[in-house]
C-alpha cells in the first residue's frame, strides 16, 4: 500500500512525531510504501492568498500546492498526525487544507450537488488534546469535533475514514497510556 503521512507539530520530541515516526517504521517493516510530510520541517506556506483562490477558480494551483496534490493522488491511505489546539487543527495544517484540497481537486459541484473527488483513498486520522474525554463529551466538543473534520473535510472530499483516533490528556500522559495508544496505532494495518 501506498501511505502518505501528513504532519503538523513543531516539536520534534512531541507525542505526535512519536506516532508519525512509529507509524513509519511499522508502514516500512510491513512492505508498505511511505512518504511523510511534515509541514513545519517544509516551512509550508499556510496562507490562502487570493492568487491561490483566483488560481483555484481557473484550475491552476501553485507549484508548491501542486506537489502535495501529487503526493495525495499517489497514495493509497492518508495519516494525518496532529494535535488539537483550541478545539481545532493547528493553523498550518487548516492552512495545507485550504491550499491543497483545492476546488477541482478535492471536490466540485455538479449541478449544485458536491461531489467529494478523492474517493477510494483512506484517511486515518490520529489527534491529541489536553482536556479529558469526558470534559469534551459534557460539552458535546467529543461530538463537534468528529463532525468539523470527519465530515466537514475528509469525507466531504471523498475519503473513507479508516479510524479516527481522539488521545485524551496527551500533555501528561503516562508511559502505559504511550505504549496502548501506539499499540492501537499500529494495529490499524
Amino acid at each position: 500500500m501506498k501511505h502518505l503521512i501528513i504532519y503538523a507539530h513543531p516539536n520534534p520530541n512531541s507525542l505526535s512525531s512519536h506516532f508519525k515516526n512509529t507509524l513509519a517504521q511499522h508502514l516500512q517493516i510491513n512492505s508498505h510504501e511511505v512518504v511523510v510530510r511534515d509541514l513545519y520541517q517544509l516551512n509550508f506556506n499556510a496562507t490562502l492568498s487570493l492568487d491561490d483562490m483566483e488560481g483555484q477558480r481557473k484550475g491552476q494551483v501553485a507549484d508548491d500546492v501542486k506537489q502535495e496534490q501529487q503526493f495525495i493522488d499517489w497514495a493509497d491511505c492518508i495519516s494525518f498526525i496532529h494535535p488539537i489546539w483550541w478545539t481545532g487543527l493547528p493553523a498550518i495544517m487548516k492552512g495545507y487544507i485550504d491550499r491543497v484540497f483545492s476546488y477541482g481537486f478535492a471536490y466540485r459541484y455538479d449541478q449544485g450537488v458536491q461531489k467529494g473527488l478523492l474517493k477510494g483513498k483512506q484517511a486515518l486520522i490520529i489527534n491529541t488534546h489536553g482536556k479529558s474525554h469526558e470534559e469534551y463529551s459534557a460539552v458535546g466538543m467529543d461530538k463537534a469535533l468528529s463532525l468539523t473534520s470527519d465530515k466537514g473535510i475528509y469525507s466531504y472530499c471523498g475519503f473513507d475514514i479508516k479510524k479516527h483516533f481522539f488521545f485524551d490528556k496527551a500533555d501528561r500522559p503516562s508511559p502505559e497510556s504511550i505504549e496502548n495508544w501506539t499499540n492501537q496505532i499500529v494495529s490499524i494495518f
